[in-house]
């Protein structure tokens, strides 16, 4: 088992179908292979906080999942009963089809409405779906979350077309610079994997294979 890059890990169970007993063994694997922490929909957070009270390991949430298209008033809303129920990391979808608009200013504030509603309680990821976008897009993107005081810039959902890439990574570490976290999320299932993507410039590695990932196996699916 490797410590150093188990805490690279957030161990992730976000399928539609997940039942509780799964989350339950979630947080256990966390626990046991130290992972930084276990990425859960809202619905689970109360579940996993209880579970990892008095560990080393955090409880991350999902906002606006999967596709980006809530309103940033129920984004905020969802971030703030979140974090009551115990969730200290918040991974939220950016509003692709304005930024697919060139609507920045909405795009911006969306992301904004759910940093103000996290400050000082728990820190936020930026979910951009590069699957689905251009690469001035993607750049746009990292710009908007930056501006909007984000704390990090995230891949992909896993729900959608693509995942994480290299160089995606690469691009998106060189438009936030080295002090935004960049999280690599969807199709990371291996150590290989992994060391690619924190090779590149990824900061944290979303995945449901965290045990393959840090054994050395391979897993035969994401989330």
């Amino acid at each position: 088992m490797s410590k150093d890059l188990a805490q690279y890990i957030d161990h992730t169970a976000l399928k539609a179908d997940t039942t509780k007993e799964q989350i339950m063994t979630l947080c256990k694997e966390a626990k046991d292979y130290h992972f930084y922490s276990v990425c859960v929909n809202p619905a689970w957070v109360e579940t996993a906080a209880k579970e990892l009270k008095g560990s080393d390991v955090d409880v991350c949430t999902v906002i606006g999942f999967p596709l980006g298209a809530t309103t940033s008033e129920v984004k905020a809303f969802e971030t703030k009963d979140a974090i009551e129920k115990g969730a200290t990391e918040i991974d939220m979808v950016i509003n692709i089809g304005a930024l697919k608009d060139g609507q920045d200013d909405l795009v911006e504030a969306d992301i904004r409405h759910v940093v103000e509603a996290a400050k000082g309680k728990a820190l936020v990821k930026v979910i951009i779906e590069t699957s689905l976008l251009t690469d001035a897009e993607k750049v746009k993107a990292c710009d908007f979350a930056v501006a909007a005081g984000a704390d990090y810039v995230k891949t992909s959902t896993g729900f959608s077309t693509g995942g994480a890439t290299v160089e995606d990574i690469k691009l998106m570490r060189q438009t936030v610079g080295p002090d935004i976290g960049v999280k690599a999320s969807g199709g990371v299932r291996d150590r290989a994997g992994a060391l690619a993507m924190i090779e590149a410039g990824a900061t944290r590695i979303g995945a449901s294979s965290g045990k393959e990932i840090v054994s050395g196996g391979k897993a035969d699916s994401d989330y």
